[in-house]
């Protein structure tokens, strides 16, 4: 034991050291994948839905042995077939942890703690018989995203506004959520036994919301197409199965610390997104640029893009700094290959026709509405 704490405190110290030497970013990926030859007991709270599935299949390529603990209600839709190689525990974070009593691991990735509580029980239950314990969290911590430091060293959200409005205490409840369980993991584990992952937009195949799918069937369907923001914005997201990898890898080299957890590794537009999408198809296109933030929120176009939402408190939710993330290893995936592998999932059978059918033609879907707001958008350029 003694000789493993000395290892994880070394590389702990290496991992946050390297954005401070004038070397090469990736130097410290070299470090970590030499570091890999430990098999580890792996503990996933959660581990059914987007991301976990995709931690799991690496960790098995790895050579470690992986648990999950879940309420035994969610089927997994993507690498099905991995789970029956996998322990799988039942219990619910919320009053029943029993399966997890006197039992060791070597360490524990927190997906599922939605709530401060959760991460407090479990955090105590485990922190003598687990030397390591993740905790995944969310950029949400920065809300609001006002000012230009979006690095791990910025002050996280941890209460509401008094004088926030209704919209906005949904947003504060989120983050104030995270940033209370970043705290109460590293409260219990103490910080050079806490890795805190912060990541951005998610995508990529398993993803259980329809922001970057409705991009790549909007895109691969063509025609006539908003752009809504203005064309410098920028964007960022991260492949799911870069995150998890990346994040395995900080496991095993006993990475202790804060990362954000974004991509790609340059600053991308969002023009160059939308363009970096559509390369993947050979659909003719024709764009429209709407810039006009009163128009956008006006006719429900705020919330659909997957960067800078046109709202002051918003600004910085695409400036994350990821340099120290890049230091410890985070690399990345092409967009092209995001788009590929994104498009061959959602036209297999994880996906149900239903799920597809709502995006080209369900009443809430901007596909539908798009006509009509073109339009709108013309005429109101006609009449200035």
């Amino acid at each position: 034991m003694e000789k493993t704490r000395r290892k994880f405190l070394k590389n702990s110290m290496l991992v946050g050291l390297t954005p401070l030497l004038p070397t090469n970013p990736f130097s410290a990926l070299k470090a970590i994948t030499e570091e890999a030859e430990e098999k580890l007991k792996i503990l996933i709270l959660g581990g059914t839905s987007f991301l976990g599935p995709h931690q799991i299949a690496y960790a098995l390529e790895r050579g470690h042995e992986v648990t999950t603990f879940t309420r035994g209600k969610t089927v997994p839709k993507i690498h099905e077939e991995l789970f029956s190689k996998i322990e799988k525990l039942i219990g619910d974070r919320e009053n029943d942890l029993e399966a997890l009593k006197n039992r060791k691991w070597d360490v524990v990735i927190d997906n599922s703690g939605r709530r401060r509580k959760w991460t407090e029980d479990t955090a105590n239950l485990l922190v003598d018989n687990v030397e390591l314990y993740m905790y995944t969290s969310s950029i949400s911590v920065y809300y609001p995203y006002t000012g230009n430091d979006f690095s791990e060293s910025r002050k996280v959200v941890t209460e509401i506004p008094a004088d926030a409005s209704e919209q906005e205490k949904r947003t504060y409840e989120y983050g104030v959520m995270k940033a209370t369980s970043e705290i109460a993991a590293m409260d219990v584990f103490g910080a050079e036994r806490s890795i805190i992952v912060r990541p951005t937009l998610i995508v990529g195949p398993g993803d259980r919301t329809d922001r970057f799918p409705y991009w790549v069937t909007r895109l691969e369907k063509g025609g006539d197409i908003i752009i809504p923001g203005k064309s410098d914005e920028v964007v960022q997201y991260i492949d799911v199965r870069d995150l998890a990898e990346w994040m395995i890898r900080l496991l095993e080299a006993k990475a202790a610390g804060v990362y954000n957890g974004s991509g790609p590794g340059f600053e991308m537009t969002t023009n160059a997104f939308v363009h970096g999408i559509h390369a993947c198809f050979n659909s003719p296109v024709n764009y429209i640029q709407i810039d006009d933030a009163k128009f956008l929120e006006e006719n429900g176009l705020i919330g659909i893009q997957p960067w800078v939402i046109q709202l002051p408190q918003y600004a910085g939710m695409s400036k994350s700094d990821n340099s120290k993330a890049i230091a410890a290893g985070l690399s990345f995936r092409s967009l092209s290959e995001t788009v590929g592998a994104t498009k061959e999932w959602w036209y297999s059978d994880a996906v149900t026709q239903e799920r597809r059918d709502n995006i080209l033609s369900g009443e809430q879907s901007l596909m539908q509405r798009e006509k009509d707001i073109l339009q709108k958008w013309k005429d109101r350029m006609k009449n200035e």
